[in-house]
């Protein structure tokens, strides 16, 4: 069962897509962060097929566009990542509080940038009892930073954006993500965690997941790592998809 939501962060409107299992007992619920310049149905319609599997399962989804990204409010040249850390964190609050869900069973699964925030959000949420990482940078601000000319940085700067396809990102961004740390949060964090990237991800180095990988694994809790070979970075092929999304539902099956 799919409903059309909405909730409100700091004061402006995040549009959201929740997915039911139709059951009477309160099941588990996962909440989806889409990925930088991405929305709540992702590329290939990936995370759609990552809620309805899920849905399958027994679990709810919540898929929501962060504030200037998709449907919801806001301007994506405003856009920072605590802007972001913020939204996923009242999404999960509206989740939790949902009837149908049991708010002491809730997950996340990030992709992308979504990952990055899903890894800060874990020490902040001491509720989260399971996570998934996908695609998902550790070193966000050298990451970033290391797209960029050393002239264009300047310009960047000096101007209070830059251009990313038809996207402006604004100055405040490169700023705030000196405030970004997912290892950190992880660190913090008591929740089990699966890491997924492929081998030939082009925009987030599969480095960055071994860093995840050896930081949750130092915790000594439950963690994952599993790689996709040959994949992209969103996992755009049949095949791939299929393998990670069944191992995604089957992951937070086993741990909410």
């Amino acid at each position: 069962m799919l409903r059309a939501v909405e909730l409100l962060s700091e004061r402006e409107v995040i549009r959201a897509s929740l997915h039911l299992p139709g059951r009477k007992r309160k099941c588990p619920g996962v909440l989806l962060c889409h990925g930088f310049t991405g929305n709540r149905i992702e590329a290939h319609f990936l995370f759609v097929k990552m809620a309805r599997a899920l849905e399958a399962k027994g679990m709810a989804a919540l898929r929501f566009d962060f504030r200037g990204s998709g449907e919801s409010e806001g301007r994506f040249h405003d856009m920072t990542l605590s802007q972001e850390i913020a939204d996923a964190r009242a999404a999960l609050k509206f989740l939790g509080r949902r009837r149908e869900v049991d708010g002491g069973r809730l997950g996340i699964l990030g992709l992308s940038m979504g990952g990055c925030v899903a890894g800060c959000i874990l020490g902040l949420e001491s509720g989260i009892k399971s996570a998934a990482l996908w695609s998902a940078p550790a070193h966000i601000r050298e990451l970033f930073i290391s797209k960029l000319e050393p002239e264009e940085l300047v310009r960047f700067m000096r101007r209070g954006y830059t251009e990313f396809g038809a996207f402006r990102i604004g100055k405040a961004f490169a700023l705030d993500l000196a405030n970004i740390n997912p290892l950190a949060g992880i660190a913090r964090s008591a929740a089990p965690i699966l890491i997924v990237h492929g081998t030939e991800d082009e925009t987030v180095p599969l480095s960055e997941s071994e860093a995840l990988y050896q930081t949750a694994r130092s915790r000594g809790v439950r963690t994952e790592k599993y790689i996709v070979k040959g994949a992209d970075h969103t996992f755009n092929g049949v095949r791939w998809e299929r393998r990670v999304i069944e191992r995604t539902a089957s992951w937070f099956g086993e741990t909410l």
